[in-house]
């Protein structure tokens, strides 16, 4: 739960104090001149009306009548200026006051401008001021937020730097010594020649996967990546898939299980990337799933959404290593060796090829079965929120696990 705003009066200065009651004392001095010479006047006024038509009034009204009368109007009209004085000295010092006010703000915002992106201004004004504030407030936090998102870019570019290197460097190194040795015909025999010659080539190879893996996860990361869209049966898709892995399947003697719900499920999506989601995810659960025997792939449609299981029963992963998998280079193994891992980048494809789709991928690993739940919209256009605790959401698809 969001934490509620709390807001502090403005606490006045000594010298905005007194130029507050500098500001009430000259505006009552100057209405004080104002009204003076409007009542001179008035009374001016009055007297020669009166003394031209004093005859008039003495035949309709006595006198006493007449001086009972002026003295009530004169009572009135004092009561009368006397309000509008007040509203009138009210009206300049809350103007002034919105102007101190309006000084404390600009303060903050030369505080925040100086590179404080954290900080927030906390006044309660009590004023259309107050709009200005959180709308301020409201702005600094989005740019708050982009420059952290520029930093985390930035910095996941430096790891992908390093990491790139890393990878390519070592099979490299590995590539130009042995060519080297060959060029400079440090072999003894034709088996040794054909030994060094074929380790550069694995080495080059694996190269070339980790050089088309980066290609890919670059391309996908991209803002601009092209969807093509068609309305696919997945449950034909998931048999094609099974069936292309059979033989692999049986070197692991692990048998493969589809099943949709309904049969046959539709659903739209891009095919091509879409294969490569689960080729991802299949070949990792043949290459880390140590063990299993049953490799199960499995899909249901849920109201607007299609969730999408691939399991097996081998190794569980570590719980320390379930938050890392979908990111960049990450092996479970604790080495970074190509002879037990790939280039550390398909889990991270397989997030971004389901994230353009508009839905989520997470992990589970328990009970000696590891999946892998994806999330996908039913039609195009559509984009799913992940929710806080999909897992526990997901109890009744997960088999109460």
């Amino acid at each position: 739960m969001q934490a509620e705003k709390v807001y502090k009066k403005i606490v006045l200065t000594a010298k905005e104090k007194s130029e507050l009651i500098v500001e009430g004392i000259i505006t009552v001095g100057l209405l004080l001149v104002f009204e003076l010479a409007l009542i001179l006047l008035v009374n001016q006024a009055f007297n020669t009306s009166f003394s031209g038509s004093l005859s008039l009034i003495r035949v309709i009204v006595t006198a006493d009548t007449w001086r009972f009368h002026w003295g009530l109007w004169r009572l009135l009209f004092f009561v009368v200026l006397l309000l509008v004085n007040g509203l009138i000295v009210y009206w300049r010092l809350m103007r002034r006051y919105r102007q101190i006010q309006m000084r404390h703000v600009i303060s903050e915002l030369h505080y925040i401008a100086d590179s404080h992106f954290d900080h927030r201004i906390e006044f309660k004004v009590g004023s259309d001021l107050q709009k200005v504030i959180d709308s301020i407030n409201a702005l600094v936090e989005s740019t708050s937020r982009s420059i952290n998102e520029e930093r985390r870019i930035e910095r996941s570019k430096d790891e992908l730097i390093t990491n790139v290197s890393h990878d390519i460097r070592t099979p490299l190194t590995s590539v130009i010594g042995y060519l080297g040795l060959i060029e400079d015909g440090q072999y003894k025999n034709e088996a040794e020649l054909v030994k060094y010659t074929r380790t550069a080539y694995v080495k080059s190879k694996q190269m070339k996967v980790l050089v088309d893996d980066l290609f890919e996860f670059t391309k996908i990361q991209q803002t601009a990546t092209s969807m093509s869209y068609a309305s696919i049966n997945m449950t034909n898709m998931l048999a094609q898939l099974a069936a292309g892995y059979e033989l692999e399947a049986q070197k692991s003697n692990i048998h493969i299980i589809t099943t949709t719900r309904p049969d046959p499920l539709m659903m739209d999506a891009d095919p091509e990337k879409l294969s490569r989601v689960f080729n991802n995810l299949i070949i990792n659960a043949f290459k880390y799933g140590e063990g299993a025997t049953e490799l199960l792939i499995e899909a249901r449609q849920s109201n607007s959404e299609v969730i999408i299981q691939i399991s097996n029963d081998g190794k569980m992963i570590p719980k320390a290593d379930l938050a890392h998998l979908f990111d960049r280079f990450y092996r479970v193994e604790s080495s970074r060796s190509h002879e037990t891992g790939g280039s550390g980048l398909g889990l991270a494809i397989a997030q971004s090829i389901v994230a353009l789709h508009g839905g989520y991928i997470y992990a589970v690993s328990r009970n000696e079965r590891t999946r892998f739940i994806m999330h996908l919209p039913l039609k195009h256009g559509a984009r799913l929120i992940k929710p806080e605790n999909v897992a526990a959401r997901d109890a009744k698809f997960l088999n109460h696990v």
